[in-house]
């Protein structure tokens, strides 16, 4: 480690346990609807269908507005623009205790996506401001642990609190929004105090600590990375796009159905908490030795195919196995191998020319990618709804999953090609 290096540890230690903080309420903000569904779908009447569209409108907002989310993140600030992010989803995911009609399921969801698009690109943008090229890989890493985090916690946390029925004259589900929704207004004010807009801001720096970062990060920045046109004419970026498109389909189409599809087998709500959540304690440790692997060997294309590979293959068991108990099995693997190469995939993007590979690539690609947490959770409340059981739901994204594997695959061969053709 070089000597100055020191500085971006005592960062990291001061920022990443925080902002890890902040991405859990921000996840399990968006995920809990999946628990309330267990007792909201039959208090409110939602057909699979109602749930299915309700449950992936959030993300039809979500995609679009990330983007100008980020514009209005750099021009505000971090601490400000974080603030009003808090503030916003933490209002409206409260909100859900007084839904009452499809409809306004419909609007609040709508709503939370908007609310809630700016935080994860907001964030990626702010680790880029305090941490040069070495250290982002493994910070940004440790940042998205939030998400399985936010089920191994949530998932107990949410089912205990559906137990709360009845207390005050509210239903559970209604409790539910109201405790892990309020938490995130609560923090908004402790962001203004502990979320300096960059390094310059850090009162707890020093000098000479701030231009060492300064110095760095300048050696490290180019031109081109504020390119987004070079993104919309590179249909590898576009190939990227579908795949993070079919991996994103078949997360949020099993991850907002899971409580319900484990609830169905007969287990009691605090049963199916605990049974939801064990799987990602295992997508942690996938996570991480799946990105070691990935950088020892420099392979990238077979570490994001093969996981997706064998999710497809586990959604398939899923949706013809003949006991409960293989179907439980299946769908585990089928939740540790979704985001098993996530890190492998990130890094895909800075492979291709600089143009390309910069700010607009990445923002293209999760804009088409976030897409599919409002194609799967859809397709899967339509199909349940045409025929009554999730073989049909599993078989489709599981289907889609196939495709994003054969993408990915056909995109390395032809960069590799490429590769040999220029030398």
């Amino acid at each position: 480690m070089r000597a100055d290096d020191q500085v971006f540890v005592r960062c990291a230690w001061r920022l990443i346990p925080f902002l890890m903080f902040l991405y859990l309420l921000n996840f399990l903000d968006r995920v809990n609807v999946g628990f309330a569904a267990l007792t909201m779908n039959r208090d409110l009447n939602f057909t699979p269908e109602i749930y299915g569209f309700g449950a992936g409108i959030l993300f039809f907002s979500y995609a679009f507005l990330q983007l100008p989310a980020n514009f209005i993140f750099e021009r505000l600030g971090a601490r400000r623009w974080v603030f009003i992010m808090l503030i916003a989803w933490g209002t409206i995911s409260a909100s859900f205790a007084l839904v009452q009609s499809a409809t306004g399921f419909y609007v609040l969801r709508f709503l939370l996506g908007v609310a809630e698009a700016g935080f994860f690109p907001g964030m990626i943008y702010y680790l880029t401001l305090w941490f040069p090229q070495a250290y982002r890989a493994r910070f940004t890493a440790m940042f998205i642990t939030a998400q399985p985090f936010a089920f191994i916690i949530g998932g107990p946390l949410s089912t205990f609190i559906l137990g709360m029925d009845g207390i005050a004259g509210l239903r559970g589900w209604q409790w539910l929004f109201l405790i892990e929704g309020l938490p995130a207004v609560l923090l908004a004010v402790v962001v203004l105090r502990w979320l300096p807009d960059r390094p310059a801001a850090a009162t707890w720096l020093t000098a000479d600590e701030k231009a060492t970062i300064a110095t760095r990060l300048a050696a490290e920045e180019t031109s081109s990375r504020r390119d987004f046109l070079p993104a919309l004419l590179d249909a590898r970026v576009w190939v990227l796009g579908l795949v993070a498109l079919g991996q994103n389909c078949a997360a949020y189409g099993v991850q907002l159905w899971l409580p319900q599809i484990v609830a169905g087998m007969g287990f009691s709500i605090q049963a199916t908490g605990f049974i939801v959540a064990l799987p990602f304690a295992a997508v942690i440790v996938a996570m991480i030795l799946c990105g070691r692997s990935s950088d020892r060997s420099g392979e990238r294309v077979w570490h994001v195919a093969l996981p997706l590979l064998v999710a497809a293959l586990a959604l398939f068991v899923a949706g013809l196995a003949p006991s409960d108990l293989l179907v439980l099995a299946a769908l585990a693997i089928v939740v540790v191998s979704l985001d098993t190469g996530i890190g492998a995939f990130r890094p895909l993007p800075s492979t291709f020319p600089a143009g390309s590979a910069a700010a607009g690539g990445i923002a293209l690609i999760r804009t088409v990618s976030a897409l599919g947490g409002f194609v799967g959770p859809t397709v899967v409340g339509v199909l349940r709804g045409a025929t009554g059981d999730y073989a049909a739901a599993m078989a489709a994204l599981g289907c889609g999953l196939v495709l994003a594997a054969l993408l990915v695959l056909g995109l390395g061969k032809a960069m590799t090609s490429r590769k040999v053709q220029l030398s």
